[in-house]
């Protein structure tokens, strides 16, 4: 069995490759940069492997060369005595030219990857278009399950105090998981505010978007968009940590 370390290395056209192993300082979510993460980068042909846990997201400018990168992970994993869970691996295709029939793309043993207009990777579901998008229709049937959950089982004996902080505290974090590291619209920001009107709607039984919003200012209940902003602020200035830390390594 072999072992990766500091001092490991892979060959892409003869070319040694050494991982690089960043440290950022502890907190946040999964997908925020001040969590632990191994990056494989090949900045030279604009190719990465990303690796979390055992999660594993190849980049590549190509297919030609996101099928290289397959061969490289499959051979190095065999090394390791582990094998790819063939249900769980697709590809993605972003850009341009993302609407375009693609080659398909096989692995050593002959399983065909498909090609899908939607992964998840993390939690985050991220879409096929020209430009890196993410999803966030799920997060938002997430927070319309949970929420409901909760109206199920206090709407008719909880407080008017007890609701909204339970949905502040339960439901908003399942609203916003890992948007920080997605680019949003600023149509996706209003759609992820009006997930969070149509609810203060329903518990204060009201259409009156001026009375949802001095609901919203006495319970201190901040809208998506601005908790977003928030944290897009606090990654940011991690994000930089971590390409400092980066840079001393390289």
């Amino acid at each position: 069995m072999r072992v990766i370390t500091e001092d490991s290395y892979f060959v892409l056209d003869g070319v040694q490759i050494r991982p690089r192993t960043v440290r950022p300082p502890s907190g946040g979510g999964v997908l925020n940069s001040a969590n632990f993460c191994h990056s494989i980068s090949l900045l030279t042909r604009g190719m990465f492997i990303v690796l979390y846990a055992d999660d594993i997201l190849l980049i590549a400018p190509s297919i030609c060369m996101l099928d290289k990168l397959l061969k490289i992970c499959e051979r190095e994993l065999d090394l390791l005595d582990m094998a790819i869970n063939v249900k769980k691996f697709c590809c993605l295709r972003i850009g341009p030219r993302n609407n375009f029939s693609c080659s398909p793309i096989s692995m050593s043993k002959g399983t065909v990857l498909p090609w899908v207009s939607e992964i998840r990777y993390l939690g985050i579901y991220i879409e096929q278009s020209t430009n890196f998008r993410c999803s966030i229709d799920h997060a938002k049937r997430s927070f319309y399950r949970s929420a409901n959950a909760i109206f199920g089982k206090i709407e008719r004996i909880g407080s008017e105090n007890i609701t909204p902080q339970l949905i502040n505290t339960k439901c908003i974090p399942i609203l916003l998981y890992g948007l920080e590291a997605c680019p949003l619209l600023i149509s996706d920001l209003s759609s992820l505010d009006f997930v969070v009107n149509r609810l203060f709607m329903k518990l204060f039984k009201t259409s009156n978007i001026d009375v949802v919003k001095c609901c919203q200012d006495h319970f201190g209940f901040e809208l998506s968009s601005v908790t977003w902003l928030k944290r897009v602020k606090k990654f940011e200035d991690e994000f930089h940590v971590c390409t400092n830390l980066l840079c001393k390594i390289t």
